[in-house]
């Protein structure tokens, strides 16, 4: 089923082309050409199944707390929270490589160069492979280590480890439906890795309530459930690939890894996972200084990063849509459709920001409430301080993520990394300075500070440099 106006495959050979497109017509795999038609609804029809795939992959997190919570109280959800940023500090890392190798395939398809698709995701699987292996066992040798740098409290210390040892050691299985999720995201199909995405956050609801409140294995059962759910998606997502997508896929050569082609893939995913791990560096700094704050604090931090962790969603699907967009456009040398559509696109964002905003101001406690089980009035209390704070400056949030990866989509790669050290230094000034001056205040301040420089960095590259480019 094809979504938009395909045309022949022009680079690779025009016969082969069209044959592996009526190939893959026949199988009803999906493939989406943004580089014609309507671009705005192109980019909302990719971004919707991926805004809900967001929502279900926050689902993981979001049912370990509520399960802790209900089930083994306050200290279990602090337990969970205490390294969420060392979690997304790895989890971040990998995602960010995996994304810019994404983007060669991306750029591939958009230029139709059939060769270099199959070259790309040949090289991407053996890199992921690479990368993962090593960063598992990284993970998992340096975990007590920095556990203790982050100033985990001792009365939970274990409950923390039992959790991150289990989420570290099922990396391979995170990183899998990764990456094919973005390879099909690459050909315009962000509809079937949600199908999988569901089925897996279904499994992962029954084997939590199972793990936790049936065989009472605390929050390492909950860690446990959240593994196999992402394996399950992974295993399922790679079937689908293969069967559906086979004539895009990498013959033996491919796997071969090309000195030219290696270089731009490594520098591309470098440059996206050295930007969103600098990023978690930050947090992992930042969150050592909250973490010291006591328990209480933990948990009411905790509690308010799932709530804007899931009204995110919306944005970052839209920014992963947009990605997408301008990768296959850039590649088909469509630069005043990227310039017209990025408009449009920060448009959106800012309304969606507004709009969270006012949900958050309206019904915050009670989400809170309902997503932790807490009845615990000062965790209520803190964790609606931190929204209240944070929730104004989500439009500047979404200009800057949209901006972000459309600058990295057209190659421009030095930017962002640069917005990421700044947040970078932001919390590391927090966790000297602003935390131990303010305490949870400066906690709650940081990051919507962070947003507004970058943004405004961002904005100045914009208009100096990338305007131009796409001018020309």
């Amino acid at each position: 089923m094809f979504l938009a106006n395909y045309h022949l495959w022009i680079a690779g050979g025009a016969p082969d082309g069209l044959r592996e497109l009526r190939m893959m017509s026949k199988r009803k795999a999906t493939v989406l050409d943004m580089t014609q038609g309507n671009a705005v609804r192109m980019i909302l029809t990719f971004a919707i199944p991926l805004f809900i795939g967001n929502i279900f992959q926050q689902v993981y997190s979001m049912v370990d707390t509520m399960v802790a919570g209900y089930c083994l109280g306050d200290q279990a959800i602090a337990a969970i929270g205490t390294t969420s940023s060392l979690y997304s500090l790895i989890i971040d890392l990998a995602w960010g490589l995996n994304s810019g190798f994404a983007l060669i395939v991306t750029q591939a398809f958009g230029a139709h160069e059939q060769g270099k698709i199959r070259q790309s995701i040949g090289h991407m699987m053996v890199l992921d492979g690479i990368i993962t292996a090593a960063l598992t066992v990284l993970a998992l040798i340096f975990l007590p280590s920095l556990m203790r740098l982050m100033n985990t409290p001792e009365n939970i210390f274990d409950q923390a480890y039992s959790y991150m040892a289990v989420i570290f050691g099922g990396l391979p299985a995170t990183i899998c439906y990764n990456m094919f999720a973005g390879v099909l995201r690459a050909f315009g199909n962000s509809k079937t890795p949600l199908y999988f995405l569901i089925l897996s956050s279904l499994l992962n609801i029954m084997l939590d309530l199972l793990f936790v409140a049936v065989f009472h294995m605390g929050v390492g059962g909950a860690a446990l459930a959240t593994v196999v759910a992402q394996a399950v998606s992974g295993i399922l997502t790679g079937i689908y690939v293969y069967r559906n997508y086979r004539g895009m896929l990498p013959a033996k050569e491919d796997f071969r890894l090309e000195k030219g082609l290696t270089k731009e893939m490594l520098t591309t995913g470098g440059a996206m996972g050295f930007m969103y791990s600098v990023v978690d560096l930050g947090s992992v700094v930042f969150q050592g200084a909250a973490n010291a704050l006591g328990g209480m604090y933990i948990a009411a931090h905790t509690a308010a990063r799932r709530i804007i962790n899931i009204l995110m969603q919306p944005m970052s699907s839209m920014m992963n849509a947009s990605g997408t967009f301008v990768g296959q456009n850039w590649g088909a040398k469509q630069k005043q459709r990227i310039r017209d559509t990025l408009k449009k696109i920060m448009g959106m964002q800012i309304a969606w920001g507004l709009f969270s905003c006012l949900i958050v101001y309206l019904f915050g406690r009670a989400i809170i409430q309902f997503t932790t089980g807490t009845h615990n009035p000062e965790i209520l209390d803190n964790a609606v301080l931190s929204l209240h704070i944070h929730f104004p400056f989500f439009p500047v949030l979404g200009v800057l993520l949209a901006m972000r990866v459309s600058m990295q989509s057209m190659g421009q790669k030095t930017a962002p990394v640069i917005s990421s050290v700044i947040e970078l230094l932001m919390k590391i000034i927090a966790a000297l300075w602003l935390i131990p001056s303010f305490g949870f205040v400066g906690v709650c301040v940081t990051e919507p500070v962070s947003w507004v420089i970058m943004t405004i960095f961002l904005m100045i590259v914009y208009m100096a440099k990338t305007r131009k480019m796409l001018i020309e």
